[in-house]
């Protein structure tokens, strides 16, 4: 197996086109997961990520596929000293996660009645850390995404 792969499904009562608005437009994204993106959203396009008062681009970090209300998937963002900087993460783990192979992500979306169900897959590099923490981090990320959807306010930060 050349790859750690992590994977989460979750139903959300919502339609396809508002859980794809939740995570492409930056308004949303910056509400349950503290992240804002800045991309057209087409296949091959630029995404640049901020987070923390950091700003990561890199010509590697593109939208992979993009297919509205179905499936959006992209390259992971770069392991910058800035982003580290902001977010708290320590040197020695930015310089190993800075060095391993870039992972990728993808959103897939399919309406079930009322709801949508909506499978994360990250694809990490199989020598690296990023899978744990990552693992970590999906979750919260998730769920928060979830009530924010069914609720209009998501879940506290932690």
């Amino acid at each position: 197996m050349d790859s750690k792969t992590f994977v989460y499904t979750t139903y959300i009562r919502t339609t396809p086109e508002r859980l794809w608005q939740a995570l492409t437009d930056s308004a949303f994204t910056e509400r349950y997961w503290g992240v804002g993106f800045d991309s057209d959203w087409k296949k091959g396009s630029p995404l640049v990520w901020k987070q923390g008062g950091a700003t990561m681009a890199d010509p590697e970090q593109i939208v992979l596929v993009s297919d509205p209300y179905r499936q959006l998937s992209y390259t992971w963002h770069s392991f910058t000293d800035e982003w580290a900087r902001a977010v708290g993460i320590a040197e020695d783990v930015q310089a190993q996660i800075a060095v391993e192979r870039r992972s990728n992500v993808t959103f897939d979306l399919e309406p079930q009645g009322d709801q949508v169900k909506l499978t994360v897959t990250h694809d990490f590099d199989p020598e690296g850390i990023l899978h744990d923490m990552c693992s970590q981090g999906w979750p919260p990320i998730l769920s928060s995404l979830k009530t924010l959807l069914e609720t209009g306010e998501p879940l506290p930060a932690h």
